[in-house]
């Protein structure tokens, strides 16, 4: 059954604090994706590896939150959404402190693997807002917290420019920053977020939990390192291969088990299916922005004949933080459209702001008043695209799916991210600059970021095909969110689709 909703002055306010402290671990977790990316170039001198060793910084990262986001998103709903947080923020806080405190390549990889199975946090901070917020309020509630995945992601490399500026830089002043946060988000969630007072029980899905996750790190795998394999490679196909042999596997076992990790009739479930589309190319598109924008800036403008010269502060600052703004600012405007108009209005209108801030950036990057307004339109319908999401979901599935629901969504946003990470270095790779100077470092051909944009610019119109066909209109947010829930009590799949 749902839990009443707070009517009193004191369930608004604390409406108010439960979601201002899911917004911050929401934001903290965001910060892992982008944090390193900036430093990646620092760890490697400092550490005395290879290119193709510390992009497992990153790589570990991801594949961590592959595995741990579904199975912990499952687990907060069965034995408690609170308990799970915290145990969740404790991992993080001890990652973070580890990849500070290493000198080891190793220990910090241990480290960021710690740091990736946080971000089970988005979708179990989702399942709490379900069940602590007003049905009125909770279109606006989920668009704030969504909304600061996108502002993290910004601030983590506006943060790292400014901590590693300087003439010694260290890159794990960057972890001393996430362990703070991390610990302050900790005690956020302590005080502030009342007890779960539902669960379903039930037993883990340990098999489920297996297959899924062997089938996410196939998948993942050659994404993030088919650039150093080679995309023809042995490795690289053998994964992809792989990755569909399980996925197979890993349906047959869903459809077998009493207590499955994921409905199957849910996962299949069109808005569902569609959100999760939408989610990988918001994703995508939200990575082409922040690796494309910060490269492109700081290419050396009397050597290739574009760029800015800009040092990564620079690039952090004056090129990523207006659009990172922005995001955070949207988020409470997603709110109220996905309220008043439903989140597929929301999601057209995020497509069409995002395809038009990446035409432009694609057809003029020679002055920094478009790169930097450019930006803010995409970073803007990054935003009211994470804020659109949450709601689609929630209005579709039972209530005590809603976590294992957001936890596949992140997962999508996380692929479309490593997907459009992929693709920007295999993109800029692919064509040189030809008569460099001589000693001059190889650099990508100016058309290969035109070419970037375009590409990210495309994957946001198909968002917008997505939310026209794929997705219905959404009822009021009271129905919305009721009809799931008595769904779930009769035992049938939701219809709060029409």
């Amino acid at each position: 059954m749902t839990s009443p909703a707070p009517t009193a002055d004191g369930g608004r306010r604390n409406e108010t604090v439960i979601v201002f402290a899911l917004s911050l671990a929401a934001m903290v977790v965001s910060m892992m994706q982008t944090l390193v990316v900036p430093i990646l170039g620092l760890i490697q001198r400092d550490l005395d590896t290879s290119s193709a060793d510390v992009s497992w910084v990153t790589t570990a990262t991801l594949l961590s939150a592959a595995v741990f986001t579904p199975l912990l998103g499952r687990f907060g709903d069965q034995h408690g959404k609170k308990k799970t947080l915290v145990a969740v923020l404790v991992v993080m806080v001890a990652g973070s402190v580890l990849a500070a405190l290493t000198h080891s390549l190793l220990w910090l990889i241990v480290g960021r693997v710690l740091q990736g199975a946080a971000t089970a946090i988005f979708p179990l901070a989702l399942s709490v807002l379900r069940e602590e917020v007003r049905p009125a309020k909770l279109p606006g509630a989920m668009a704030m917290v969504s909304g600061t995945l996108a502002f993290g992601s910004g601030l983590a490399l506006v943060a790292t420019g400014l901590l590693t500026s300087g003439d010694n830089p260290d890159y794990r002043s960057a972890f001393w920053l996430a362990t703070g946060l991390a610990a302050l988000a900790l005690v956020a969630v302590v005080t502030l977020v009342p007890a779960t007072r539902e669960t379903t029980g039930g037993r883990t899905d340990v098999l489920g939990a297996l297959t899924l996750a062997a089938t996410l790190v196939l998948l993942l795998l050659p994404i993030t390192q088919g650039h150093e394999w080679g995309w023809s490679s042995a490795r690289t196909l053998g994964c992809f291969a792989g990755a569909v042999v399980m996925a197979v596997v890993w349906t047959l076992v869903e459809r077998k088990v009493r207590e499955p990790l994921v409905d199957m009739k849910m996962f299949a479930h069109r808005p569902v299916l569609f959100a999760n589309v939408a989610g990988l190319l918001v994703g995508f598109g939200s990575f082409a922005l922040f690796i494309g924008v910060s490269y492109l800036v700081q290419m050396p403008s009397k050597i290739a004949g574009y760029g800015f010269d800009a040092s990564v502060l620079r690039a952090s600052v004056e090129y990523l933080l207006p659009s990172t703004i922005v995001s955070l600012l949207a988020a409470p405007v997603g709110g109220q459209l996905v309220r008043h108009h439903g989140p597929r209005l929301v999601l057209l209108l995020a497509s069409l702001v995002g395809t038009a801030g990446f035409v432009w950036i694609a057809l003029d990057h020679e002055h920094t008043y478009s790169v930097i307004a450019a930006g803010m339109f995409v970073g803007a319908a990054i935003s009211l695209g994470y804020a659109a999401m949450p709601a689609v979901i929630v209005a579709s599935v039972p209530h005590h799916q809603t976590g294992i629901a957001n936890g596949i969504n992140s997962i999508s946003r996380s692929t479309g991210s490593a997907i459009g990470s992929a693709m920007i270095t295999t993109v800029l790779a692919s064509k040189s600059i030809e008569h460099l100077p001589p000693g001059a470092p190889k650099l990508p051909a100016e058309s290969q970021f035109s070419l970037t944009f375009v590409i990210a610019g495309t994957a946001f119109l198909l968002v917008s095909l997505v939310a026209w066909l794929g997705l219905r209109k959404i009822h009021t947010p009271a129905a919305a969110v009721a009809a799931p829930a008595d769904a779930a009590d009769a035992g049938t799949a939701p219809a709060t689709t029409r």
